[in-house]
């Protein structure tokens, strides 16, 4: 897209004219102790285990594991992770409504969402009385309801080329005190809402847990919430970065967090975390199902490139590096699965979609593909058990062992 561009030629210029806000950085050693809205573990860096989860392996006995997390407990496990993907959400938001119609669509025991994704996660994971409301959010909007175009001047002055009150009033719209509620509703059942966010100061993954967030009671948790997704979709220098205040004895210190997707396109649990451990705990039976849906194209469509035109090359040179992100996030997840002995389930927008946006949120566009991604998932979609290149090579293989015979 052309603001992803525009990032990369402003970023530097923007940098040095933008206005800087006097700030206390919450230090590193003091993040587990700190707490916002008085909720302590909102949120944990999705790199290392999380201090919380340590705990309770060492405290919880099998018996106050299955009081506390009856959804989780002796019952079958289904994991989604939904993908960063701007406007191509649309796919997924599809996928799910059709894969509703389809039948067999599982109640997910974890739902992660980043960037668009982060959009997508709260209605996936409450089920499927909110595929209309997916179909809204993907199908309703263009960008002049969602951009906010700063002048340019304004914008040299600013922390962000582009304003976010549109943005902040639709997900207040569809993030309800009903919706919290609801949320709240199935954390306190054991099942875990994850949303995707990166920690400017630390530039390390983290995930917020909506359903602890929800589950608070706290007066200011639906602005929270609302503020976390806004949190997870912000492209950085593009929307402006959203800030957190925490506190730690008394004293007020603060985090600023940008677009999940700049350190993972997708995302599940915690490589560091034992996972068998955790099946194990919670007396699993058979293979937990983990669902991957990626709102890209795993081969864009070739373009030729014009040299002297510097707007393109930059689009192409991000597109390139988000397109190659996802990809090994998609290959990680593939190591962790196999590791912890889980099932593997991929969806993507297939390359025979060839049709390309005209502007950041282009309705038609969305509209098409979430067709698409609603056809496909009301067929019954045929998930890739495999990591993209795995697959097409596992592919070709079978075929020249047919060829042969």
């Amino acid at each position: 897209m052309r603001v992803a561009a525009f990032l990369l030629l402003l970023e530097l210029t923007l940098s040095a004219c933008a206005l800087v806000p006097d700030r206390r950085p919450l230090p590193v050693a003091l993040k587990d102790e700190a707490t916002i809205l008085g909720i302590r573990y909102a949120r944990f860096f999705a790199d290392e285990m999380p201090e919380l989860w340590a705990r309770r392996f060492r405290e919880w006995t099998k018996e106050e594991a299955a009081k506390r997390l009856p959804a989780l407990f002796g019952r079958p496990h289904y994991y989604l992770a939904i993908s960063g993907g701007s406007l191509n959400g649309a796919f997924g938001a599809g996928l799910l409504k059709g894969w509703t119609e389809h039948g067999d669509r599982p109640e997910f025991s974890i739902v992660t969402g980043i960037s668009t994704g982060a959009l997508i996660a709260p209605f996936a994971f409450l089920g499927p009385e909110y595929d209309p409301v997916l179909e809204e959010i993907y199908t309703r909007y263009g960008t002049k309801d969602i951009f906010i175009f700063r002048p340019l001047v304004e914008a040299f002055f600013s922390d962000s080329v582009i304003g976010t009150r549109k943005f902040e009033r639709l997900i207040a719209r569809y993030i309800t005190d009903e919706v919290v509620a609801r949320i709240a509703a199935e954390h306190r059942r054991g099942r875990r809402l994850w949303i995707g966010t990166t920690d400017l100061d630390t530039a390390r993954p983290v995930l917020w847990d909506i359903g602890r967030i929800a589950a608070s009671g706290k007066p200011g948790a639906r602005a929270l919430i609302q503020k976390v997704l806004k949190a997870s979709a912000s492209i950085p220098s593009v929307f402006p970065p959203v800030y957190f205040e925490f506190e730690v004895n008394g004293r007020r210190y603060d985090e600023i967090h940008v677009d999940g997707g700049a350190t993972s396109q997708v995302f599940l649990y915690p490589v560091a975390v034992d996972w068998r451990r955790v099946l194990e705990a919670l007396e699993v039976p058979g293979k937990p199902e983990v669902y991957i849906i990626r709102n890209s194209r795993l081969t864009p469509p070739a373009r030729p490139i014009n040299p002297a035109d510097l707007f393109t090359i930059a689009q192409r040179t991000v597109n390139a590096l988000v397109r190659t992100q996802g990809i090994g996030d998609l290959y990680a997840i593939y190591y962790v699965v196999t590791r912890d002995g889980l099932s593997y389930n991929l969806a993507y927008i297939p390359d025979s979609f060839e049709l390309e946006p005209e502007e950041p949120f282009d309705r038609d566009y969305m509209r098409r593909l979430f067709a698409l991604g609603y056809r496909l998932g009301r067929e019954g979609y045929r998930w890739h058990h495999l990591p993209p290149g795995i697959q097409e090579e596992q592919e070709r293989s079978l075929e020249s062992v047919s060829m042969a015979f």
